[in-house]
């Protein structure tokens, strides 16, 4: 696929995931809520960034000092866990403002972090490192919050019973969510850019 084929359906999928019907189902149902949340941190980010890194478009290549890989990774470690604070994703859930603030800035440190780790036009290799170690991180600490709200033996936030579905298991239903699509894809990307780097290693090696 081209990079605007790239784009445009990273665009399309955000479109259904904001527009479709998740956002009336997250209210009441937390693993519609993660289902949001993945998609647009695990499917639409990378999507966009396939679509914009290495064009005129990239920031990377324009303030490479800014949109770094690791620094990335840190603000969105911060904003992942911050809202899901138990206060923080009932006012996300209950409220419209609440839900588009969380949503913009999913969709931005997500944007920030994919374009920071496959972007640039300088020091391509140390960027393609430091962006393996910054996916890389990331997927750990999904993996850590999806094993948290899949394992606990309690509901951490407040919503009713969902279809069949009692909190728990609803809650259990969407850190499967996260560590099933959120870990993987992360890790993915890490892999992706190890294989890359790799090749291009082999590719430099000189023949003798």
């Amino acid at each position: 696929m081209t990079r605007p084929a790239w784009l445009m359906l990273g665009v399309v999928v955000l479109l259904g995931a904001w527009f479709g019907p998740l956002p009336a189902l997250a209210r009441e149902s937390f693993s519609a809520h993660m289902t949001m949340h993945m998609t647009v941190v695990a499917v639409v980010a990378p999507l966009i960034a396939a679509g914009v890194s290495g064009t005129r478009f990239d920031p990377a290549r324009a303030w490479p000092w800014l949109v770094a890989p690791v620094h990335a990774s840190i603000v969105e470690l911060i904003v992942v866990w911050t809202w899901h604070a138990p206060a923080l994703h009932h006012l996300a859930r209950q409220e419209r403002w609440g839900l588009l603030l969380e949503q913009a800035s999913f969709l931005g440190v997500a944007l920030w972090l994919w374009i920071a780790a496959a972007g640039g036009a300088q020091n391509r290799r140390a960027r393609r490192g430091a962006g393996i170690f910054a996916l890389l991180l990331t997927s750990m600490h999904m993996t850590l919050l999806g094993a948290l709200l899949a394992l606990a033996t309690r509901p951490l936030y407040q919503h009713d019973d969902v279809g069949a579905l009692s909190p728990l298991a609803d809650q259990q239903l969407g850190g499967a969510i996260m560590l099933l699509v959120g870990s993987s894809a992360y890790l993915a990307g890490g892999l992706l850019l190890t294989a890359g780097l790799l090749d291009r290693s082999t590719r430099q090696e000189p023949c003798v």
